[in-house]
């Protein structure tokens, strides 16, 4: 054994000559002169870039094991980083892109063609009106009182038909959506073919003839008019009203973590059903954490890394002679056969005592949270109790020496940020939240004048997805895997799944039984008594 590497183990052994001991002395020596440098050398920094982690990026995908003392057993090399992508990285950035700018184009085509037909419907009556004036005006009888009354009904009918269109269709986009609406375009077919119609009557009946009756003219354009606002009406009735009663009761499950919401909704297609599910996501589910999935992978490869086997026999099964290479090669499957067999029947026997150490791991880990969690809350108080104090100082100060509550948080941060750096690590919640999310969430509560539990609030229990910053879930890809048609309506029974890249969303469809309510009279006389006392007392 190396004498350097033994004292490295802190291992001693009495048989050592003296010169080998004088040269362990010195290379402890160079070992402890080197810590020593190490120890000059560690700077921690408090003020990171606000896209940065609190606590670095390895834990982001829980795929190590991290320690948590991070701020006395790590050590900081400063100097400048080179970012390479990977043909793999090349290729899905690309992809990204080609269906960023499908889905932009598709959305200003369709925006297009419903300023398009927008114009088409509110210039129509207005048309109808003024081409008798512009083609034969000598020929034109005299509008009287009635005519021009039709006038201002066909103004505040338009004007009405122009806000309750903008009201309801003129809405920002929440979702691009796999498939065209249905029922928006039939009613979009529906708008079309009836201003055709019109102006196939109009262009027949009135422009050929050159009819001469201006005020049926102007009948004929109010008539138009009120027709495009039943319509509309229509439109209510099929996107607003029809969803408005529960029909169904879909439950959603995630596939990671088992996470589960039960929801009621109405006559939806599977598309339209999706994007209501993926709205209560984000507001319901709690954020998705992949390092807390790394527990039970980490468990069971190190149960198996734990095993070996050894041929002791030294004998394998026997190969057809055939040659020394065939020989080989059966003599080598069947050793990887035999091993793979006693790998799985060790792992079933070691089954049995799995359950105690995974008992003992949580009751450890729940125990190191409560330690965390205990420091952190006497650090946060302390911070507040002293930002009381400053502001009853800054209360006798001039106006100009008063502290903004940016520079009061950026103050009083230090004093918890290493309680909060290790709570954050040991319940994997680094990655959730940067340096400067928890800066301005200080800053935030010290302006509201919030106490240190509303603080810590968003910290010890984890929230929803929309809670953290706009990385963990803004330009968030969603795939809708369906065996029927996505424009279907819901049925009892119907399952699909909503993926992205870390996990999915598997919904199941149940329709909400019919009710059956019957009434049960109770006569108010059936159910009265009369109290009879008794004269005589027991003494």
């Amino acid at each position: 054994m190396d004498t350097e590497s033994t004292y490295s183990g802190y291992s001693y052994y009495s048989g050592r000559s003296r010169g080998s001991h004088r040269h362990g002395e010195r290379s402890r020596d160079r070992h402890k002169s080197r810590s020593k440098d190490s120890r000059s050398e560690k700077s921690v920094t408090i003020t990171t870039p606000p896209a940065e982690p609190l606590l670095g990026d390895s834990s982001v995908r829980g795929e190590q094991v991290q320690d948590d003392n991070w701020g006395e057993t790590t050590t900081a090399v400063t100097g400048t980083s080179e970012h390479s992508l990977s043909q793999e990285d090349i290729v899905r950035i690309t992809k990204d892109l080609e269906d960023s700018v499908g889905l932009d184009c598709r959305r200003y085509f369709t925006l297009t063609l419903a300023v398009i037909m927008g114009l088409l419907v509110f210039l129509t009556p207005l048309a109808f009106l003024a081409l008798p004036h512009l083609l034969w005006p000598e020929k034109l009888q005299t509008c009287g009182t009635a005519c021009e009354g039709l006038f201002i009904s066909v103004a505040f009918k338009l004007l009405i038909l122009l806000l309750a269109v903008w009201a309801l269709f003129f809405r920002p986009p929440r979702a691009g959506l796999p498939r065209v609406f249905v029922f928006r375009a039939l009613l979009a077919v529906l708008v079309l073919l009836f201003v055709v119609s019109y102006w196939l009557f109009y262009g027949v009946r009135i422009l050929d003839s050159q009819d001469e009756n201006y005020q049926g003219i102007v009948q004929y354009a109010v008539s138009l008019v009120d027709a495009l606002l039943f319509i509309h009406y229509l439109a209510i009735v099929l996107l607003e009203l029809r969803q408005l009663q529960p029909c169904f009761s879909v439950c959603v499950a995630r596939s990671t973590d088992g996470e589960m919401r039960h929801y009621n909704l109405g006559q939806l297609s599977i598309q339209r059903a999706a994007l209501a599910i993926l709205e209560h996501y984000y507001c319901d589910f709690p954020v998705h954490n992949p390092a807390l999935l790394s527990a039970s992978k980490s468990r069971a490869a190190k149960h198996l890394a734990g095993l070996k086997v050894y041929n002791v026999d030294g004998e394998f099964p026997a190969a057809p002679a055939d040659g020394p290479g065939n020989n080989a090669a059966a003599a080598s499957a069947g050793m990887a056969h035999s091993q793979s067999r006693a790998m799985i029947a060790a792992a079933a026997r070691r089954r049995d005592t799995s359950h105690n150490e995974l008992y003992y791991e949580e009751a450890e880990h729940e125990r190191r949270v409560r330690k965390r969690k205990s420091r952190l809350v006497v650090a946060v108080e302390e911070a507040f109790t002293h930002i009381k104090r400053m502001q009853e100082e800054e209360q006798k100060k001039a106006p100009g020496d008063v502290m903004d509550p940016r520079e009061a948080a950026q103050a009083i941060f230090p004093s918890m940020a290493r309680a909060l750096q290790k709570y954050l690590r040991t319940t994997k919640q680094q990655h959730c939240h940067s340096m400067e999310s928890i800066q301005q969430h200080l800053a935030f509560c010290i302006t509201n004048n919030m106490t240190p539990k509303a603080f810590l609030e968003c910290y010890l229990t984890p929230g929803p997805t929309l809670q953290y910053s706009r990385d963990h879930w803004r330009a968030r890809q969603w795939t809708l895997v369906s065996e029927a048609s996505v424009t279907n309506g819901l049925k009892d029974g119907s399952t699909f799944v909503l993926r992205c890249a870390d996990f999915s969303l598997v919904v199941t469809t149940k329709r909400i039984p019919y009710i059956q309510m019957s009434e049960e009279y109770i006569d108010p006389k059936s159910h009265k008594f009369v109290l009879r006392l008794q004269s005589e007392t027991s003494v």
